[in-house]
């Protein structure tokens, strides 16, 4: 039987309210979307019956809920608003934050094997372990970063991308890589800006890496760019790569191939993969796609 469930309080961003490039993430406020009239959020402002306008995003404070015990099938890590209604981090967390700042949602810490991930097959899509077969799966060896998704964001597995041998998309969220230096917990939501992106095939579905630094990590103000990051963080990008080109070696699986000329490509194009995928997930939402076993609560 899971054990009592805890909760604590995570602080998506500040109290102040921040500018938002983009009109394709905006959906009802999260109070609205479970029937109440308004919602509270840190600046004591109230939002109204509307859907947030495109230049303006309030950002509440989140919940988690771990349920049941770490490392077992029934593990589950839930968000909730404020007045502990579920939250889907996927859908309701916003992506933009204003000035190409993005929110990041940790799956997996860093310097841990355990598999942990969104589950978007299920209601509210909480972050789980991941199983083959019934049993949980992990790493053959540490993730060396924190490692999670870009809210707001779907690889669409109908779309071909002709700059990446013509592969589709893998049915996910975003995947970031966070390179900074502290170990994240699973469910923290951290401000990041990207840096690069890695556009990783994994048996013939593409499955981005963007490569971001949380904004308090004590060298963001450093890295704006892929080449800042070859500066300041030598062979980090080439360690990425090498760590998702061989992790399924060890399982006997073939080794993950690269596009892109097995380069990362620079923060513009990052941007415009982000952007892309926030598109396919408004229509995905929309419902002018097909979700099949896509949970969009």
């Amino acid at each position: 039987m899971a054990a009592a469930a805890t909760a604590r309080i995570v602080s998506v961003a500040g109290s102040s309210t921040v500018a938002s490039s983009s009109c394709l993430l905006l959906k009802a406020p999260f109070a609205l979307k479970h029937g109440r009239n308004a919602l509270s959020f840190n600046n004591g402002r109230r939002l109204s019956k509307r859907l947030f306008s495109c230049n303006a995003i309030y950002n509440p404070q989140v919940q988690i809920k771990h349920e049941g015990q770490p490392e077992t099938l029934d593990y589950r890590v839930f968000f909730e608003d404020t007045s502990g209604k579920k939250i889907s981090p996927w859908h309701d967390i916003p992506l933009h934050l204003g000035d190409g700042v993005f929110n990041f949602i940790v799956e997996i810490p860093k310097e841990s094997s355990a598999k942990m991930e969104v589950a978007t097959d299920e209601p509210y899509t909480p972050i789980k372990q991941d199983t083959k077969k019934g049993k949980l799966r992990y790493y053959p060896y540490n993730i060396n970063w924190n490692y999670g998704l870009l809210p707001q964001t779907w690889e669409d597995p109908s779309l071909a991308n002709s700059e990446v041998d013509g592969a589709f998309g893998d049915n996910d969220p975003v995947d970031v890589v966070e390179i900074g230096e502290t170990r994240r917990k699973i469910g923290e939501i951290l401000k990041v800006k990207p840096l690069a992106a890695l556009a990783m095939i994994d048996e013939g579905e593409l499955d981005w890496k963007i490569v971001a630094i949380s904004l308090d990590d004590p060298r963001a103000s450093l890295v704006n760019d892929v080449d800042d990051v070859e500066k300041h963080f030598p062979g980090t990008l080439t360690a990425i790569r090498d760590w998702f080109r061989d992790y399924k070696i060890p399982d006997g699986k073939p080794a993950n191939k690269f596009g892109l000329g097995n380069k990362a490509a620079n923060k513009e194009y990052a941007l415009k993969v982000i952007t892309e995928t926030n598109e396919s997930w408004a229509k995905l939402v929309k419902r002018s796609i097909p979700a099949g076993e896509l949970s969009l609560a």
